[in-house]
């Protein structure tokens, strides 16, 4: 227990917040930290005491991640007749509302423009942008993060960084940069 209290907790708001820019829903991503810190209490015997436990979080909370992102995409779509209806059917069906709650939730910390560029790249640029630039890691750690070489890293983050200037640019000189 004092490993865990000392090593782990101190990470879960960074496992949460890279956990929500990976699965774009608070519940998904509460689902995931949990899962994440439950494995970890489970196998707290493979860690190392003195190591990168936020690291260590990061790595099983990706896996975790890509594995249940694997599952769900070999299921087939799922909709509630039920709840269609009786939305139509109800007042709110005249309002004009976004699901995107992207937008709203990280309207405050990052432009809607830079917010909804870095989403729109693909899971694997996104994420190295999140642990390089927003998460403060090392390339070393990203690699152990990631199971990918150092190269690899270096690679995806200069190739996600091109898309992400890419998809700025007429933005970026909009506001005069």
């Amino acid at each position: 227990m004092r490993i865990f209290d000392k090593e782990f907790l101190p990470h879960i708001d960074a496992m949460y917040n890279f956990a929500y820019r990976l699965t774009f829903d608070e519940d998904d991503a509460k689902d995931l930290v949990q899962e994440t810190y439950l494995k970890a209490f489970r196998f707290i015997n493979s860690f190392e005491e003195g190591t990168n436990a936020k690291a260590w979080l990061f790595r099983i909370l990706k896996n975790s991640f890509i594995n249940d992102y694997r599952k769900k995409s070999k299921e087939p779509a799922k909709v509630d007749y039920n709840d269609v209806e009786s939305y139509y059917n109800s007042e709110d069906a005249q309002v004009e509302m976004t699901t995107d709650l992207r937008v709203e939730s990280l309207r405050d910390m990052i432009g809607d423009e830079v917010s909804n560029a870095l989403n729109s790249l693909a899971v694997d640029f996104r994420t190295v942008i999140i642990l390089c630039d927003l998460e403060g890691f090392t390339y070393e750690e990203m690699a152990k993060i990631l199971d990918i070489p150092i190269g690899t890293v270096r690679s995806r983050l200069h190739r996600a960084r091109n898309l992400l200037k890419d998809k700025l640019r007429s933005y970026a000189k909009s506001m005069g940069y």
